[in-house]
């Protein structure tokens, strides 16, 4: 019984060690996503800047464009205002009032788009505005992430190693039959590998093994395998020891 005992101590604690080195190669691998995943929703966020600047620019050349034309028509009702004074002949009189109602008829319809288009402007702008805070703190976001990420990774593999390296050592002191069987799970299944069997019932799929198997189990003598589903199985009541315990359920 020890010796069964023991190989079934060993293969828990290599459990653990896979456990923490399935966790830290995780985080090492969706650790620059996250880095990313962010720099996409910056560029999405850059793209729509550029968008509104070049919007903008085209709402101020039409706002310059309309300024241009409101000026150059009142000039010319200036100046037909001056010459009115000076026309004896109602014909012409008639003519030159009809032009400046004309002038004075198109510049107030371009007042009114050019209020249209200020308030359009305003709107960008402040859209604009908005956009560019939050670039700014997106950047911010991104450069603070970088630094802890590279800080981050360098202690994930750095604990990553020293992992693997216990990983090594404890791997030696599980028989090659029994390590082999571990292995060959252990690359079909996901973890648990080794798990207990509580009331009959096997803690990694949860369902009853069979009578005679139970029986088999709780003797000690071998290492045996949920029928169901193949998972290295261990009967909980063998462990006296409240942390193999603890770290058989954990596991579980």
């Amino acid at each position: 019984m020890s010796l069964y005992i023991n190989q079934i101590e060993q293969l828990i604690v290599l459990q653990q060690l896979d456990d923490e080195i399935i966790k830290l190669e995780q985080i090492i691998n969706e650790a620059p996503k996250k880095i990313t995943a962010l720099e996409e929703r910056l560029n999405t966020q850059k793209t729509q800047q550029q968008d509104l600047s070049e919007k903008i620019d085209i709402l101020k050349e039409q706002e310059k464009k309309l300024n241009e034309e409101i000026e150059e028509d009142n000039t010319k009702i200036k100046k037909s205002k001056n010459k009115l004074m000076m026309i004896t002949k109602s014909k012409e009189y008639h003519a030159m009032m009809r032009e400046m109602d004309n002038l004075e008829k198109t510049n107030r319809m371009r007042e009114e788009e050019k209020l249209a288009l200020e308030e359009d402007l305003n709107t960008q702008q402040n859209l604009l505005d908005s956009i560019n805070e939050e670039i700014e703190r997106m950047e911010q976001e991104h450069q603070e992430l970088q630094q802890n990420l590279e800080v981050q990774m360098k202690e994930s593999r750095e604990k990553l190693e020293e992992l693997k390296n216990n990983r090594e050592e404890a791997k030696h002191k599980i028989p090659k039959p029994i390590l082999s069987r571990y292995e060959f799970i252990r690359s079909r299944l996901n973890n648990p590998v080794i798990v207990p069997v509580e009331g009959g019932v096997c803690k990694g799929c949860n369902i009853n093994i069979p009578p005679q198997s139970f029986i088999e189990l709780q003797k000690g003598e071998q290492i045996l395998s949920c029928p169901n589903c193949q998972r290295l199985i261990y009967w909980r009541e063998h462990f006296e020891n409240p942390e193999i315990n603890a770290n058989a359920t954990s596991n579980a």
